[in-house]
This record gives structure tokens, sequence and C-alpha cells, in this order.
């Protein structure tokens, strides 16, 4: 073969490894449960998969039973991005070392969690659970409701008995009479509401704002910036249309949360705000403060510094 001909295959071969780069398809693999409301609308109604075809950039999903291994598996890079999480599990997973980048919240939803009783339950006021058996899920936001709950009445968490249940898990207990009184948040939170005599002793207000974050790991944050913009943007308009058209929305959740019927899922997103802003280190003083309730009760290993993370902006 003549040096000429040796150039000019050697060209043609280049050019075809940059046309097959070229069309390559990255994958995104996205995690989240089935309480991640906004995420789940945009799996199901497919509007995120079309916007980052666009982008030649396909999905997959990777569904966790809740926040906890979800972070742990963002932090060993199984996934690339999780859906929304309470503001509770990236201190769990900061603990843990994890390299974080918060890249979108939701706004405060305070009234999304409480802790209720039984209608014909003795307990009238949060000094009333000393002693009591209560049904929470370890490292959710209600958690922290029930740790900043009993700090108002001058109670610590050593002075209740923890039954750390699944949500399911503590429904069950809750209507069979295993426990005195069941933290959740929603839309299990409406739907006991809904089906049972209940009481409800106190909600977020004034003790939780209960935010939900968006997360992915740090280098994915520095090396997939598209990735990021579009799924926030989607983020934000699943946001808005969920406020816009309740009844709609109802309608596709609620076989997604267990056939629950469009009048409970109604009542359940009311308490949220699907408001879908961008995070800053200076927003994380609530972090901070869960960190420290958390550390102080001794359910975290160690020390949390809230800021020890990186935010994204859109």
């Amino acid at each position: 073969m003549t040096l000429r001909r040796l150039i000019a295959a050697v060209s043609g071969l280049l050019a075809l490894s940059v046309a097959v780069s070229a069309d390559a398809q990255e994958t995104v693999r996205i995690g989240y449960q089935k309480s991640s409301t906004l995420i789940t609308l945009l799996k199901t109604q497919g509007t995120l998969e079309k916007a980052l075809k666009a982008e030649n950039i396909d999905v997959s999903w990777h569904e966790f039973p809740s926040g906890l291994p979800l972070l742990e598996a963002l932090n060993v890079g199984n996934v690339d991005i999780s859906a929304d999480v309470a503001d509770t599990v990236p201190i769990f997973a900061q603990a843990a070392q994890a390299k974080l980048t918060y890249f979108a919240q939701e706004a405060p939803s305070p009234a999304a969690q409480a802790i209720v009783v039984r209608k014909d339950s003795p307990i009238q006021q949060l000094a009333d659970l000393k002693g009591k058996k209560i049904a929470v899920t370890k490292a959710a936001g209600t958690h922290y409701l029930l740790i900043a709950a009993l700090n108002k009445a001058g109670l610590a968490f050593a002075d209740i008995q923890p039954a750390y249940l699944s949500p399911a898990d503590g429904r069950a207990a809750f209507e069979n009479n295993k426990v005195d009184a069941w933290v959740t948040w929603e839309p299990f939170l409406s739907s006991v509401q809904r089906q049972l005599p209940t009481r409800t002793l106190a909600d977020g207000a004034g003790l939780a704002s209960y935010k939900r974050y968006y997360l992915t790991g740090t280098p994915y944050a520095q090396a997939h910036p598209k990735v990021l913009k579009v799924v926030y943007a989607q983020l934000e308009q699943a946001g808005q249309w969920v406020k816009a058209h309740p009844q709609d929305a109802a309608k596709v959740l609620g076989p997604l949360w267990g056939d629950l019927d469009v009048t409970t899922v109604e009542a359940a997103n009311a308490h949220r705000s699907y408001q879908v802003q961008p995070v800053t280190l200076e927003q994380l003083a609530e972090q901070q403060n869960i960190a420290d309730a958390f550390f102080k009760a001794g359910l975290l290993p160690r020390a949390v510094d809230a800021k020890d993370v990186q935010t994204w902006k859109p």
C-alpha cells in the first residue's frame, strides 16, 4: 500500500470513529421512589425521556424502597441522579461521607407530614408521648419531625420507644393498635386520615419545614451540566402542571400510589408545594439543625457540616 493510500485509509477510519462517537447514546441512570411525585409523573408521561432524547441522551430508571438506599446507590455510582428525598436523607448520606451535589429543591411543605394518633387515644398533647411506642421511618423527614416535636414538649428521643418501620408496616402497626402513634408523610398521611378515625397531634408547622431535595454525585454534576439543565427544567414544568391540574395529576398518580382514589391524592398533593427551586449553601441552615439534632440524639455516627456539599446552579 502506498503512503498516500495508507493516509487516506487512516483518515477514513478516524472519520468513522468520530461519526460513531457523535452518534453514541449517553445514558443517565435515575433513581426514584414511589413517592417521588414529579419524577414519577415525568417517567409515566415520557416527557423527560423525550426532552433528553433531543440531546442524544437515554434514561434508565431504578426504583428504590426509600431514600437512604437510593443515596447509598448514588454514592457508590450505581445511579447518576436521585429523585427527591426528604431533607434528612442527605444528612445521613453525608455522615457516610458521600460526596453530594444538591441540584434542586422543592419549597417547604410542612403540612405534608404529621404525627397522628387514633381518635380515641388518651394522647392529647406532645408531652403525652413520653414512654409511648411510636412508628417512624428511620432517616425520613418524619424522623426529624418526631425529634423536633419531642424537643418542643421538653422530651428527649430516649423518652419514647421508636418502632422503625416502612410506611406500609407503620400503617399496619398503627391500624392494629401495635403502636401508640405514627409519624408519616404524604400520600400515606391523607390516606390514613381519610380511611381511619384519627387525630393529628402535630404537623410540621413551626417544627420542620420539610423540603425535598434532588441530588447527584459531585463528579457527575461537574461532567454533565447539560443533563442537569434538562432535568431541572422538566421538574419545574411538572411541578407547575400538578398545581394547575390537580385532578388530572391525581388520576395519573392514584394507580401508582396503590390505587388511591382521586380525592385522597388531591388532598395529599394540596399539602405539597411542588415548587422547584435552585439550592444555595446559604439555604441549608435547617439542614444543619437536622444534622445537629440527630447527632445529639445519638442517631448519627459523627457530626455533619451540612454545607460540606456542592450546589449546582441552573
